[in-house]
């Protein structure tokens, strides 16, 4: 399968749930109105858009009917991609340019945060990156264990503590580890908890300041990992997130088991936050890099004729 068709694959509950309900309302207006614009505003917000992004989608859609003269509703679609794509675009690159670089994965239990730092690993080793990970989720033991499952599966080192340590100790070592190797990159898991912000927010502080006294001037990532099947919750969970930890991006998971695929466009509109990767299944490579284009693409395309 290739990489569009993976992506149009995971979107289909999403795409089911939004572009059918859009392609049906469409047919039912002769002509461009308020009533079509506020029917695909609401429309839209049932898909976990958001209010805000979905008046702000729709405004730009209303502007640009006007400057082009367009008449004909069932050119609304053509136009509500062309939309999308240009407002999630961005920066969805990983920027990994000193050696070693870090990348800092954080996110609640549940989410997909250790699957999802076995499958950057594996995809940065098949880019003949050198890669070792650090078991900084310290606070369950579970955590460490399944890091271990993965750095196994991706063939990568790993550097652990006892359950209970400091997770900066943990990454100083680890970092230390990276050096002493020649590693290009280390990817260090962190503790998600959601119950006491100042808590999370110190032990994020003191892991930056351990990674700036080791390695000052390094690229560094801070990826949060979110849950597509809670839409809304997501975007909650992520404006919490990116007060406590100066976040670079967001990896969306589980996108092929919700019609909530829509907090996209909410993540990146409300927060600011590029999205970098997208996880539509369970397979190693179905993490997939975000694309703009691909995504609104797949979102939009018009469903099949049974």
């Amino acid at each position: 399968m290739g990489f569009f068709d993976k992506i149009k694959a995971g979107l289909k509950k999403t795409r089911e749930n939004i572009s059918s309900q859009i392609h049906s309302m469409l047919h039912a207006f002769t002509k461009i109105d308020e009533a079509l614009f506020e029917e695909l505003e609401e429309l839209l917000v049932m898909a976990d858009v958001g209010v805000n992004t979905a008046g702000r989608i729709c405004e730009t859609l209303r502007n640009r009917v006007k400057e082009r003269g367009v008449t004909d509703p069932n050119a609304i679609m053509g136009l509500l991609e062309e939309v999308v794509t240009e407002m999630i675009d961005g920066d969805n690159t990983l920027h990994l340019d000193t050696k070693p670089s870090v990348i800092l994965v954080i996110g609640v239990n549940g989410v997909g945060k250790t699957t999802t730092i076995g499958k950057i690993a594996s995809r940065l080793k098949s880019e003949g990156k050198s890669v070792i990970l650090g078991a900084a989720d310290t606070f369950r033991a579970a955590a460490i264990e399944q890091l271990e499952v993965w750095a196994g599966r991706a063939g990568v080192p790993i550097v652990k503590h006892a359950e209970g340590a400091d997770p900066a100790a943990v990454v100083y070592d680890t970092i230390s580890a990276a050096k002493a190797r020649g590693c290009d990159v280390v990817i260090c898991d962190t503790a998600g908890r959601l119950h006491n912000k100042k808590n999370l927010m110190d032990e994020l502080a003191k892991i930056s300041r351990t990674i700036d006294k080791v390695l000052p001037g390094c690229s560094k990532e801070v990826l949060l990992v979110l849950d597509a099947t809670t839409g809304q919750n997501a975007v909650n969970q992520a404006r919490v997130f990116q007060e406590a930890a100066g976040l670079t991006g967001i990896v969306l998971t589980k996108l092929d088991g919700t019609a909530k695929g829509g907090v996209v466009l909410a993540i990146r509109e409300d927060l600011g936050l590029p999205v970098k990767f997208i996880g539509v299944g369970e397979q190693v490579d179905d993490l997939q890099p975000f694309d703009a284009k691909d995504f609104a693409r797949a979102l939009f395309e018009r469903p099949e004729q049974p």
